[in-house]
């Protein structure tokens, strides 16, 4: 995958750049990520593996994807499919959602609890971390038993572990140590 983000990266970019400069980030990112799944088709993926011209690539998958592409976006497409990156698609989606979410100043947290959250308790935690991060919070909670209690979250790099494991196994490190 590293290579495909590799050769992904300045088409992302590109189409960012360009989303924001025409303030459609939000239409950019729906036509994109329909295009990353046409992609994903076996029938698709099996004819791009094949040596087919690039002009006859980019005018098939324009047809397949519709009106779903906009004029841009068929630019996009003709331009990727001569460098014979169509296949990188999915990896323009993902790069371009995390610029996106960059750009509004939005980050993706991940809560584990040993049980579920109530949504009070979603809304508070939500604006404590919006407080302590200085971005807009995205909450994504999923409940793991193995937590025993309190919470673990995940914030890009910064992780705060507040469970009752990760307590137990801390003690348990200072203890043999």
């Amino acid at each position: 995958m590293s290579e495909l983000t590799t050769v992904a990266r300045p088409y992302a970019k590109a189409a960012f750049d360009f989303a924001v400069e025409s303030g459609a980030v939000a239409e950019w990112l729906e036509m994109l990520s329909f295009t990353a799944e046409v992609v994903k088709n076996d029938d698709i993926t099996g004819f791009l593996a094949g040596s087919h011209s690039p002009e006859v690539t980019s005018d098939l998958f324009i047809k397949v994807c519709g009106e779903q592409l906009n004029e841009r976006g068929q630019n996009l497409i003709k331009v990727m499919a001569e460098n014979g990156r169509l296949v990188a698609l999915p990896a323009v989606v993902e790069l371009f959602a995390e610029q996106k979410a960059l750009y509004e100043n939005e980050v993706e947290v991940e809560i584990t609890s040993a049980t579920e959250l109530s949504e009070a308790y979603q809304v508070t935690l939500a604006a404590s971390l919006e407080k302590r991060l200085a971005r807009k919070i995205k909450l994504n909670c999923n409940i793991d038993s193995a937590v025993v209690g309190g919470l673990l979250i995940k914030a890009g790099d910064t992780v705060i572990d507040a469970t009752v494991r990760g307590k137990l196994d801390r003690l348990s490190h200072v203890l043999q140590s």
